[in-house]
């Protein structure tokens, strides 16, 4: 039901730019009408797994394959809908003055995907930004991008990755992208693929040098 509140966490895997970051920039969310079938299956990963974990934080970057493989099972037993943005920086032949602008074209159009099926929902991002300026253009491009959407409840938040489990539960996620894109390593993809309800490739040549990307 479109009606219910959904959950959404939203991070992503890659580096930003046209000539210097990474072949494919991910946005990755996962999203349910419960926040803890998000946030349970990395709970009990961190019991497990904990005592290797410097942080407290588990990153995919820096678990091993099985626990890596593990914790997306356990994911995807869960509730759970995933939304993917991929953009294909290699195909980018005049990139935006502001390489920043790449990042948060991909970030609202998963956005835009997310409440065009569920109008009333709440997202937490990865806080990538320190500057409140950087934080307050991502978040006015997100609302840009939803503006003619049917809209019920909207709220946004940027937070820090390690306090909240569902955005770590969203980095497995968006690396298990990654892999598949920048790697051509399907494996950890194959076992999220049955909860993956949108998964948008970008192929944009020519971005506008201006801040804004229509």
């Amino acid at each position: 039901m479109t009606d219910l509140m959904h959950y959404a966490f939203i991070d992503e895997s890659g580096t930003v730019g046209a000539e210097t970051g990474t072949h494919f920039l991910i946005i990755a969310v996962i999203c349910g009408n419960q926040a803890r079938d998000i946030e349970i299956p990395v709970q009990r990963a961190q019991k497990k797994f904990g005592t290797s974990l410097a942080s407290g934080e588990m990153k995919a970057n820096n678990s091993r394959e099985a626990v890596v493989l593990r914790l997306l099972e356990e994911l995807v037993k869960q509730d759970i809908q995933i939304v993917a943005v991929m953009i294909d920086q290699k195909a980018i032949v005049r990139p935006p003055r502001d390489g920043e602008e790449i990042y948060r074209k991909a970030v609202s159009r998963a956005v835009y995907h997310l409440v065009k099926r569920w109008p009333r929902i709440q997202i937490c991002l990865d806080q990538r930004y320190t500057n409140n300026q950087y934080r307050f253009e991502l978040e006015k491009r997100i609302r840009e991008e939803i503006v003619d959407l049917p809209q019920k409840v909207v709220l946004i938040r940027q937070l820090n990755s390690q306090a909240q489990r569902g955005l770590q539960a969203a980095d497995f996620v968006a690396w298990a992208f990654f892999q598949k894109y920048e790697r051509g390593d399907y494996r950890y993809f194959d076992v999220l693929a049955s909860r993956v309800v949108q998964e948008d490739l970008i192929v944009q040549k020519i971005w506008p040098k201006g801040n804004r990307n229509d």
